[in-house]
C-alpha cells in the first residue's frame, strides 16, 4: 500500500523556566492510505505532543528539533506558514481530546462548521450551510437545520463530539487525527463514536490516527499499533502482533492491566507500579526499566534497540535478546 504519512526520528522539545523538556524523543512510524493506525500509551507518554508537532500547533515554548514528516512527499516540518495553513484542517484535520472545550461557546454550530468551508473550499454561504446540514446528518444528529442555529452549550457531551467529526470531515480529509475522541463519553455513545469512525473510514476511505490509552478502542479501529513510553514508540506491529505477542514488558503490563471478558476465573488486576520518567531528565537507559519487574543492569545503562520479532513486528526491549531470560507471554506464546 501506498505510504500517505512517514514519520523518521522525530525530536520535540518544551524550554521552560525549569529547563528543557524532552517531551518526544525520535520517533518513526508511517500510515498508509485508507489505513487506521493507534498510537498508544498512558498520559504524558508524548502522543497528543507528537501529532501537535506534525500540525506544527504546539505551545510558544514547543519547538521540534530534528526529523521529518513526510505528508504526500511534503515535509511538515519544514514547509512555510502558508503551505501549512493550506493543509491543516483541509487535508489533515485533528478531533480534539475534550469535545466540552473545544468548541467556541460565542459561535453557533453553523458558524464553526461553516468556517473550514469557507476558507478552504471557497464556498458561498448558502453552498457551505448546505454542506453543514450534509455533515450533521451525516455524524447522527437530528434535526440537522435546526442544530445550525444553536449554541455548544445546547449539546450533550456526545452530541458535541459528533459535531467535532463533523468539522474534522469538512474538507474531506486525506488524514484524520483522532486524539482520545471517546474518553469523556459513557460506554454507549463511546460504542456509537467508534462504529461512526469506522464506517466514516470505509466510506470516504480517510486515513486515521486514533490516539488512546484503552487498548479496548484500538482493538476495534485500527490494524497496527505503536506503543508509546516516555516520548518514544517501545514496540510496533499489527493488532495481531501486539495481543497475541507482545514483546515488551510495558506491553505486557498495559495488556495485564486491561480486564478480560472471556476468561471464567475472576483475577485482579495488574496494575504498573511506579511513575512515568522525568523528561527533564530522560533515563539513558529504557525508560520503562524503574518499573520493569523483568529489568536487567543493562537495561539501565543503554537504550535497548530494536528487535525484529516477525516482518513488521519489532520491540525495544532486551528480552527479545537471545540471551535474556525467557519471560512468560513473549516469543507467540499469546495471553490465555
Amino acid at each position: 500500500m501506498e505510504k500517505l504519512l512517514k514519520v523518521n526520528n522525530l525530536h520535540t522539545s518544551f524550554y521552560t523556566h525549569v529547563g528543557e523538556v524532552m517531551a518526544v524523543r525520535g520517533i518513526t512510524f508511517d500510515v498508509e492510505k485508507g489505513e487506521a493506525v493507534g498510537l498508544v500509551g498512558e498520559s504524558g507518554c508524548g502522543k497528543s505532543v507528537t501529532m501537535m508537532s506534525l500540525l506544527r500547533i504546539l505551545a510558544d515554548t514547543g519547538k521540534v528539533k530534528e526529523g521529518s514528516a513526510l505528508f504526500e512527499g511534503r515535509d511538515l516540518v519544514k514547509i512555510s506558514n502558508q503551505e501549512m495553513l493550506k493543509i491543516r484542517g483541509n487535508e489533515i484535520s485533528m478531533i480534539f481530546q475534550d469535545p466540552m472545550t473545544s468548541l467556541n461557546p460565542v459561535f453557533t454550530i453553523g458558524n464553526q462548521l461553516m468556517e473550514p468551508l469557507l476558507r478552504h473550499k471557497r464556498m458561498t454561504k448558502h453552498d457551505a450551510r448546505k454542506k453543514a446540514v450534509e455533515l450533521l446528518k451525516l455524524v447522527g444528529i437530528p434535526e440537522a437545520e435546526k442544530r445550525l442555529s444553536q449554541y455548544p452549550h445546547e449539546f450533550s457531551g456526545g452530541m458535541r463530539q459528533r459535531v467535532m467529526i463533523a468539522m474534522a470531515l469538512a474538507c474531506d480529509p486525506k488524514l484524520l487525527i483522532a486524539d482520545e475522541p471517546t474518553t469523556a463519553l459513557d460506554v454507549t455513545i463511546q460504542a456509537q463514536i467508534l462504529d461512526l469512525m469506522k464506517e466514516l473510514k470505509n466510506k470516504i476511505s480517510t486515513s486515521i490516527i486514533l490516539i488512546t490509552h484503552d487498548l479496548g478502542v484500538v482493538a476495534d479501529l485500527c490494524s497496527r499499533i505503536n506503543v508509546m513510553y516516555g516520548g518514544k514508540i517501545v514496540e510496533q506491529g499489527t493488532k495481531r502482533d501486539i495481543f497475541y505477542n507482545p514483546s515488551h514488558a510495558y506491553t505486557l503490563g498495559l495488556l495485564g492491566s486491561v480486564p478480560n471478558p472471556k476468561t471464567l476465573i475472576k483475577e485482579r488486576l495488574k496494575p504498573i507500579d511506579g511513575q512515568p520518567p522525568d523528561l527533564l531528565k530522560p533515563p539513558e537507559g529504557c525508560p520503562f526499566a524503574p518499573r520493569c519487574k523483568y529489568a536487567m543492569r543493562i537495561c539501565e545503562i543503554k537504550m535497548p534497540p530494536y528487535f525484529e520479532i516477525s516482518e513488521g513486528h519489532r520491540a525495544a526491549c532486551y528480552l527479545n535478546h537471545p540471551y535474556a531470560p525467557k519471560v512468560e507471554g513473549f516469543k507467540g506464546r499469546g495471553r490465555e
